[in-house]
C-alpha cells in the first residue's frame, strides 16, 4: 500500500544534497527540522527517518516537492543513494514483494 516517490533529480553541492520529487511533502512554507527536534506531520516523519540512517546528517529542509539534506563532510555515491532510497520508499506502507 502507498505508492513510490518518483526522485525527478538529485543535486549534490559540497555538504548537501538536494531532491527534487514528484510530490508535495508540505505547502509553499519549508520546514527547517534538526536531529532532536523532528518538528510535526509528514516533513518531520521524513526527517527522522533520514536522521536514522546514521549517516551524520545534521539538517533537514523540507518545502513542497523539494527535500535539502545536509551531512558535514559530503556525499559520496553510496550515502546519497541511501537518502535517495529512504525518500523515494518513504510513501511506501508495505515492500514491493508483500
Amino acid at each position: 500500500m502507498g505508492q513510490n516517490v518518483e526522485i525527478k533529480d538529485t543535486v549534490k553541492m559540497g555538504d548537501v544534497l538536494i531532491i527534487d520529487t514528484d510530490r508535495s511533502f508540505t505547502g509553499q512554507d519549508g520546514h527547517v527540522i534538526e536531529p532532536g527536534d523532528p518538528g510535526e506531520g509528514v516533513p518531520g516523519v521524513l526527517a527522522s527517518r533520514l536522521f536514522d540512517l546514521g549517516l551524520g546528517i545534521d539538517h533537514v529542509h523540507v518545502i513542497q516537492n523539494v527535500v535539502t539534506v545536509r551531512r558535514p563532510g559530503g556525499w559520496d555515491e553510496d550515502s546519497a543513494g541511501t537518502v535517495t532510497d529512504t525518500t523515494h520508499s518513504f510513501l511506501r506502507f508495505y515492500d514491493e514483494e508483500e
